[in-house]
C-alpha cells in the first residue's frame, strides 16, 4: 500500500527541501516539521484501547493508544525525522539501523545496528526523508523483519516509483507512507526532481 500525503502545509515545506538556496538549518527545521505533521495524519489509523480514569470531577472511561511504539531511522538522514515523530509519539523507543549505499553498485552495505527488545509485539516506523532505488530501505526492512518485526510502516518524504516498486515487490505487507512521489530516477540514482542528499543538506556536510 502506497499513501501519499497532501497538505497545504506539506507542499509548503516540502518545497522549502528542494530549494538549492535553503541553509541546512531551515533545511533541518522542514524535515522535522514535515516528520511531525505526516506522523499525525499516519496516526489516524492508529487503534485505540478504553482505560478507566479519573479526572478532578469524577471517574470516566477513556481512550489512549492501543500499542507501544519504536522508531527506526536509516542512518544517516533518518535521524532528521527521529525528533518530529517523537513530537506525536513521546513514549517511543528509539532504535538505529546504519547502511550506506555503494556509489558503484548502488547496493546497500549495512554498518551498524541496535534495536530495542520486545519489537515483536510494537508498532515499528522506520523514517528515511528519500525513497529512492529502495535498495536500503529493503534491506532495513528485512533486517527488522529477522529480528522479529511483524507491525512495520515506512515513512519517507519524497519516493521515486522504482524504489515503491521495490518495497512493494520484497514488502507487500508493509504500508508505504510519502509526502511526494517524483518522476524518476536518473543515472546516479538520484531523485528527479528530488532535493540532492538529505543526508548532506541536514548535516551540512555537502
Amino acid at each position: 500500500m502506497i499513501k501519499e500525503i497532501s497538505h497545504p502545509i506539506l507542499k509548503d515545506r516540502l518545497t522549502l527541501m528542494r530549494c538549492k538556496e535553503t541553509s541546512s538549518k531551515d533545511f533541518r527545521q522542514a524535515v522535522e516539521e514535515i516528520a511531525t505533521f505526516m506522523t499525525y495524519e499516519i496516526a489516524r489509523d492508529f487503534p485505540t484501547k478504553e482505560i478507566e480514569i479519573e479526572t478532578p470531577i469524577t471517574k470516566c472511561t477513556a481512550q489512549i493508544l492501543a500499542d507501544e511504539f519504536i522508531v527506526v531511522p536509516i542512518l544517516r538522514a533518518g535521524l532528521g525525522m527521529v525528533s518530529g515523530v517523537l513530537k506525536v509519539l513521546p513514549n517511543a523507543a528509539v532504535g538505529h539501523i546504519g547502511l550506506v549505499r555503494d556509489e558503484t553498485t548502488h547496493k546497500p552495505i549495512e554498518y551498524y545496528k541496535k534495536l530495542p527488545p520486545n519489537i515483536s509485539n510494537k508498532k515499528i516506523l522506520v523514517v528515511d526523508p528519500m525513497l529512492a532505488t529502495g535498495g536500503s530501505s529493503s534491506a532495513a526492512l528485512q533486517m527488522l523483519k529477522d529480528a522479529g518485526a511483524k507491525n512495520i510502516i515506512f515513512v519517507c518524504i519524497i519516493s521515486a516509483p522504482e524504489g515503491i516498486k521495490k518495497i512493494s515487490e520484497d514488502h507487500p505487507d508493509i504500508p508505504i507512507y510519502t509526502a511526494a512521489i517524483d518522476d524518476h530516477l536518473n543515472e546516479n540514482a538520484y531523485i528527479v526532481p528530488g532535493l540532492g542528499d538529505a543526508g548532506d543538506r541536514i548535516f551540512d556536510t555537502l
